[in-house]
């Protein structure tokens, strides 16, 4: 993508942060994945802009080592899936997370957020324990 796009991690901790925390937005869950709609609709609309097919490539959600925390999030666009990755079909976007992140990975929300003061993906992520300032960092 041309744009900047911001990334944040929002961990979820213990039963009292699940009951503080509003619930993510509606989405589809697959197999452990859940991408909300607004997540679906700005994902398409990227997907377009930057001619990426939706027959044949995606988005590439990852993991990766790094970052103030640890791990850091990867989000790309990929023209295929790899061999190994696991393919998952939301409303005809498709997104590909490749066995070692998706073990990172699995429960998570995909959501995107625009409002006056940011704009961007957020993964609300159960696996994250802490995250750091910059919100795309976590352990």
């Amino acid at each position: 993508m041309a744009n900047m796009v911001s990334i944040e991690s929002k961990p979820a901790q213990g039963l009292s942060a699940a009951q503080e925390q509003p619930a993510a937005p509606q989405g589809q869950t697959k197999q452990g994945l859940t991408v909300t709609d607004r997540a679906v609709k700005r994902i398409r609309t990227a997907m377009a802009k930057e001619g990426v097919s939706p027959t044949e490539g995606g988005l590439r959600l990852g993991v990766m080592g790094g970052g103030c925390s640890g791990l850091s999030y990867s989000i790309k666009f990929d023209a295929q899936p790899r061999e190994r990755d696991r393919i998952f079909e939301y409303d005809g976007v498709r997104v590909f997370v490749d066995p070692k992140s998706f073990l990172y990975l699995h429960g998570m929300t995909l959501d995107y957020e625009e409002t006056l003061m940011r704009q961007g993906f957020n993964f609300i992520n159960p696996n994250s324990s802490r995250s750091c300032g910059c919100g795309s960092s976590f352990s």
